[in-house]
C-alpha cells in the first residue's frame, strides 16, 4: 500500500506564513505612531482614527472584488498579485514623510515636529492623506490573502479538516502580531520608522520566490501521490450524489443566498473588534498605563497578548471536528456549536477596565490584567473566525468560494470602517470633554464604552446567523 504523501500541509504552512507577513505589514503603523509618528506629523487619535477607518473601508471595497479576482487569476497568480501589490503598499509608507517635507516646504523630521500654529495643522492634514494612499495600496493587496487562502484550503483540503487547516493559517495574523512588538519598535528606534516599514515590507517579496515553485493544484502537483489526492477528494462522491457540480456562480447570484449574508453579518459584527484591539491595544497602553511599545514592559505585554491568542485560537479550529467525530454531526452543525461557545469568551473584555482600575495600586503592572483578558477574547476570535470562514466551504461549491469570502471581507471592513472612526472621534471627545461612563472618565471612559461593544458582538452576530441558516444546507443553483 502506497503511503500517503503530506504536501497539503506544506501548503498550509506557505498560507501561515503569508498571513504572518499581512498582520506583520499591517501592525507597522499602530507600534510606530503614537510614539514615532504622532510627534513629527501633530497627529490626534482622531487622525488616526480616520487612517484606520480609511484602511477597513478601502479593504472592504477590495475585498469586495479581490474574490473574483483571485477566481479569475487562480489560485497561484492571484497570491502572487495580492502580496506583491501590499508589500509595495507597506513601503510606499516610509515615503510620506518626504513627501509632506516637500509641500509644506521643510526639510527635516525635526523642522516638521518644531511646527507650530496653522503649519503644524497643515503637516497633520497632508500627512495624514499620504499616509490613507499607502494604506490604500496595502488595503488593495492584503484584500487578496483571505479569499486566495480559503481558496487553497477548500483545494487541498476535506471538509471535515478546513476549520483545522484554516485555524493553522489564520494563526499566522496571531503571529504576525506577536512577532511585530518584539521587531518593529526596535527597528523604528534604531533606524527610524522609515525603515521600519521598508524591512518589513520587503519580506512579502520573498515569500513570492517560494510560492512560485512550491504551489500547483493538487491534481496537477507532482509532490502529492494518489493516496493523499484521494484523500483531497473524498468530498467528490458525496457531492455527486446530492448535487450538481457547479464551477461557478454569478457574483449577484452570490447575494440571493440567505448563507451569504449570514456569512457576511458574521463578519460585520467581528472583524472590527480584531480589528480594534491590533490597533489600538498600543496606544490604550499608552493612554492608560503610560507604556510605550519600545520599553521592554510594552513589548512584553503585546507579545503576551498575541500569545496566548495563538496557543488557543489553533485549538479552537480543531473543536469541530471533535464534535463531529463524536456525534457524527454535520460540519456546519458542528462549527455553529462551537462558535456559540466562543462567543462567550469575548464577554471577559468587560472586566477589563474594571479590574484594572481595581488593581492600579500596581501602577504600570496593573496593565498585565486587560492585557490577559483581552487576549482571551481575541483568542476566541481567531477560533471564531476560523470557523465562520469554513462554513463557506461547507455550502458553496469551490467555484463560489472566494467569491462569497470577498463579499464577507467587505461586510468585515465596513464593520471595522464604522468602529476605527467612532473609537478615534471618541477617544477625542472624551478628552476634551472629561466624559464619564460607569465611574471612568476621560480617555479611559471611551475606551470602556468600546469594549462592551466588542464583548458582545459576537453573540449578536451568532444569534443572527442562526437565524437565517439554522440548519445546514447545500447551495443548489441551476
Amino acid at each position: 500500500m502506497i503511503k500517503m504523501t503530506n504536501y497539503r500541509w506544506a501548503i498550509c504552512a506557505m498560507l501561515f506564513f503569508a498571513t504572518t507577513i499581512n498582520y506583520l505589514d499591517r501592525q507597522v503603523l499602530s507600534l510606530t505612531w503614537d510614539e514615532f509618528i504622532k510627534p513629527e506629523f501633530h497627529w490626534d487619535e482622531d487622525n488616526y482614527g480616520t487612517i484606520a477607518s480609511f484602511f477597513s473601508i478601502f479593504y472592504a471595497v477590495c475585498m469586495l472584488f479581490a474574490g473574483r479576482f483571485v477566481e479569475w487569476m487562480g489560485t497561484k497568480k492571484g497570491y502572487l498579485w495580492s502580496i506583491g501589490i501590499w508589500s509595495i503598499g507597506a513601503c510606499l509608507h516610509a515615503v510620506c514623510g518626504v513627501i509632506t517635507e516637500q509641500y509644506v516646504g521643510l526639510h527635516n523630521a525635526a523642522e516638521l515636529a518644531s511646527a507650530t500654529g496653522d503649519i503644524a495643522v497643515l503637516i497633520a492634514t497632508v500627512s495624514m492623506y499620504c499616509f490613507m494612499f499607502a494604506r490604500g495600496v496595502l488595503a488593495l493587496g492584503e484584500a487578496g490573502n483571505f479569499p486566495a487562502a480559503i481558496k487553497a484550503t477548500a483545494e487541498y483540503f476535506p471538509k471535515k479538516d478546513r476549520a483545522y487547516s484554516t485555524s493553522i493559517f489564520n494563526s499566522g495574523a496571531s503571529i504576525g502580531a506577536l512577532f511585530a512588538p518584539l521587531s518593529i519598535p526596535p527597528l523604528a528606534k534604531i533606524f527610524g520608522w522609515e525603515m521600519a516599514f521598508i524591512i518589513i515590507g520587503l519580506l512579502g517579496f520573498i515569500w513570492m520566490g517560494f510560492w512560485v515553485f512550491i504551489y500547483e493544484k493538487p491534481e496537477k502537483s507532482k509532490r502529492v501521490n494518489a493516496a493523499e489526492l484521494e484523500y483531497i477528494e473524498q468530498d467528490k462522491e458525496n457531492t455527486k450524489t446530492s448535487t450538481p457540480k457547479i464551477e461557478k456562480i454569478p457574483f449577484i447570484n452570490c447575494l440571493t443566498f440567505k448563507q451569504t449574508w449570514a456569512f457576511a453579518f458574521g463578519k460585520f459584527m467581528t472583524d472590527g473588534v480584531w480589528w480594534f484591539f491590533l490597533f489600538w491595544m498600543p496606544p490604550y497602553l499608552s493612554t492608560q498605563f503610560g507604556i510605550k511599545m519600545s520599553e521592554g514592559l510594552g513589548m512584553a505585554l503585546i507579545f503576551t497578548l498575541y500569545a496566548i491568542v495563538t496557543v488557543l485560537s489553533i485549538y479552537g479550529g480543531k473543536l469541530p471536528t471533535i464534535f463531529i467525530n463524536r456525534s457524527g454531526q454535520n460540519p456546519y452543525a458542528a462549527r455553529m456549536k462551537a462558535m456559540l461557545i466562543f462567543a462567550f469568551f469575548p464577554l471577559l473584555v468587560l472586566l477589563a477596565q474594571p479590574l484594572g482600575m481595581e488593581f492600579s495600586y500596581l501602577g504600570r503592572n496593573a496593565a498585565w490584567i486587560p492585557v490577559i483578558l483581552i487576549s482571551l477574547g481575541c483568542a476566541a476570535h481567531q477560533a471564531w473566525s476560523a470557523n465562520l470562514f469554513s462554513t463557506i466551504g461547507d455550502m458553496f461549491p469551490k467555484g463560489a468560494i472566494a467569491t462569497v469570502t470577498g463579499i464577507g471581507g467587505m461586510a468585515g471592513g465596513i464593520g471595522s470602517m464604522i468602529l476605527q472612526k467612532s473609537a478615534g472621534s471618541l477617544f477625542v471627545y472624551a478628552g476634551e470633554t472629561n466624559m464619564t461612563f460607569f465611574g471612568f472618565e476621560g480617555k479611559p471612559a471611551g475606551y470602556f464604552v468600546i469594549f462592551c461593544i466588542c464583548a458582545v458582538a459576537y453573540l449578536t452576530g451568532w444569534i443572527v446567523m442562526k437565524a437565517l441558516v439554522p440548519k445546514y444546507k447545500l447551495i443548489s443553483y441551476e
